[in-house]
């Protein structure tokens, strides 16, 4: 598979590289540059489900044994990331967990590294930070998807789409039961997004997202309905959601999943309306994408088109 790739991206990013893809027998690196494992059945699980495919797996043994809400301080994590993005017998990294914590690490990431020897990255939540900035800054095309701790407990769709990935076999479209249409439209960009809480700390950074000509998804978990409020009313005040050609919500839940589709799901759908009212573009909710049991992986840079004639998320080729 090529590395590289001549169709244009956008302005703000490099030329757009796409990882070389992974095959059983080769090496993950397992990386934790947010929060701490609190939960380790749920990283062995995860361990075990990549063992059992075919992968071998390596991580430093102190992503254990970490405490607080950092799984190290902001030099160790920074080093373990770039560490493992140099080591020649790691072929794809995937996060151990989210939480908190990437921000702090970007001045400190060797995007030149990163850019010389293109690997596969996957993660999201927190780790939508890492993810946009090396897009950013690199034009490599990242993954959001499935962690470590969430391997086993997705549904078998969310694991395929995963494994897929990592095999070099990116998604000719996705077709999702239950989509909802909140505006009908079609519309051709770039996919980029992730969790709305980071995105929404990256502005008027270095490292923020280009907007323009870009299909946006969004999911977040644990921030009331007033906080979602506040956050998208953010993004449009600021006239980043004015830029956008598409728009793709993911799940919005209470920190125990216990509201999702509920009183968080509707809040979101009614406010971004409200919001976007005057936009014409497609408007997608219920999009398997976030914090639960559906979590598939979205290449972030990939060239997209939302056609709402048909629900379907048509990927438009990522050069081979």
């Amino acid at each position: 598979m090529k590395k590289t790739s001549k169709q244009s991206a956008p302005k703000t990013s490099r030329q757009t590289i796409i990882p070389p893809s992974i095959s059983k027998g080769d090496t993950i690196g397992l990386v934790a540059p947010a929060g701490p494992l609190n939960k380790k059945s749920n990283f062995t699980a995860g361990v075990r489900f990549l063992e059992k495919k075919g992968f071998r797996v390596k991580y430093n043994s102190h992503l254990l044994n970490t405490r607080g809400y950092l799984a190290g301080s902001d030099q160790e994590r920074a080093d373990a990331f770039n560490s493992l993005w140099a080591d020649p017998e790691v072929k794809a990294l995937v996060a151990a967990r989210g939480g908190y914590g990437c921000l702090r690490l970007l001045d400190m990431i060797n995007m030149r590294q990163i850019r010389r020897n293109p690997k596969i990255l996957i993660g999201f939540s927190d780790l939508t930070v890492l993810l946009a900035a090396i897009y950013k800054k690199t034009g490599l095309v990242t993954y959001h998807g499935p962690m470590v701790t969430t391997l086993a407990t997705i549904d078998k769709k969310s694991q395929t789409s995963f494994l897929n990935i990592l095999a070099g076999k990116p998604p000719d479209l996705i077709s999702p039961a239950g989509l909802k249409i909140l505006k009908k439209g079609k519309a051709e960009g770039i996919l980029l997004g992730g969790n709305l809480t980071t995105l929404v700390h990256m502005i008027a950074t270095p490292y923020e997202i280009p907007w323009s000509q870009v299909i946006l998804f969004l999911e977040d978990i644990g921030e009331s309905p007033y906080r979602l409020d506040r956050l998208l009313t953010h993004l449009n005040r600021a006239g980043r959601l004015q830029k956008i050609k598409g728009l793709i919500l993911g799940t919005f839940s209470d920190e125990d999943k216990k509201k999702t589709k509920n009183e968080w799901q509707v809040s979101v759908n009614k406010r971004v309306l409200e919001l976007l009212h005057h936009q014409n573009i497609p408007i997608w909710a219920n999009f398997p994408v976030g914090h639960s049991g559906k979590n598939l992986t979205m290449p972030m840079g990939a060239p997209v088109t939302m056609d709402s004639s048909n629900g379907k998320l048509c990927f438009d080729g990522l050069p081979a």
